[in-house]
């Protein structure tokens, strides 16, 4: 993913090439002969970028909802690790001191080794070992009382909420719009910049300032897209301040 200076540098690169589109189309096909055609250039433009501007919106609210899952995802996956922590005060002596070093020994893993990791686009494995240890842990308790059979079960509920939690963070670290959505998305900008040219105005000036607005937005809107596409990646992405506050906790 970009970072926030590369992302500079695209939305200039897409505002310097409209305006060379602009000044080009300008040259070629002088704005006498095209304001002869505004009355078709015209509702053609309006349907074009109507449509381009419901399906910008629809994607941008797609992928924003996808980024809110996904923090609310590690909120829930450190909110049952703590859970986990503090249910084995319930447990016995050895059990225990086990249960409560691997929880913390998990939260820092994740912080030091899963986010880097997922940011570099590779899947995390040494914090599913560190799960898998801790529900050996809680198998493994043989005391048969029923303040220990309560803390056990509700650690294991904890433990496989954790684990699923666990499971969507990877998956939503994989999953990415399919590349037709992005044709969709960087065709349909391209065709409304070019539309948006061929409108024939007196005022050069005015229409070339209208084109630099029309297509800041339309890139802003691209790179916003692109960077909350890859939630725990680029610029714009899920920290693991769930974790540092459950380690926190469990000090």
């Amino acid at each position: 993913m970009l970072s926030l200076a590369e992302n500079a540098l695209m939305v200039l690169a897409v505002v310097g090439l409209s305006v060379l589109l602009f000044v080009v189309i300008d040259k070629v096909w002088p704005w006498d002969k095209r304001h002869q055609h505004n009355d078709v250039t015209g509702w053609q433009l309006g349907i074009l970028g109507t449509t381009y501007a419901v399906i910008l919106g629809f994607m941008l609210y797609a992928v924003w909802t996808e980024f809110d899952n996904a923090t609310q995802n590690v909120e829930m996956e450190a909110n049952s690790l703590t859970n986990v922590y503090r249910l084995a005060d319930g447990l016995p002596e050895a059990t225990r001191i086990e249960v409560q070093n691997l929880t913390r020994t998990y939260a820092q893993k994740v912080i030091e080794n899963d986010w880097p990791e997922m940011e570099q686009g590779r899947t995390p494995v040494e914090s599913v070992g560190l799960a898998s240890k801790i529900q050996h842990a809680l198998i493994s308790v043989t005391d048969g009382s029923r303040s220990v059979g309560v803390a056990q079960d509700h650690a294991m509920t904890e433990l496989s909420a954790m684990t699923t939690c666990r499971r969507t963070r990877l998956l939503e670290n994989q999953l990415s719009l399919p590349a037709v959505l992005w044709c969709v998305l960087i065709v349909g900008g391209v065709l409304t910049i070019v539309s948006s040219c061929m409108f024939g105005s007196q005022n050069r000036f005015l229409h070339g300032l209208q084109m630099v607005f029309f297509s800041l937005m339309i890139a802003l809107a691209l790179l916003a897209i692109a960077d909350i596409n890859k939630p725990f990646r680029g610029s714009v992405h899920v920290g693991n301040d769930a974790f540092v506050r459950a380690l926190e906790n469990m000090k």
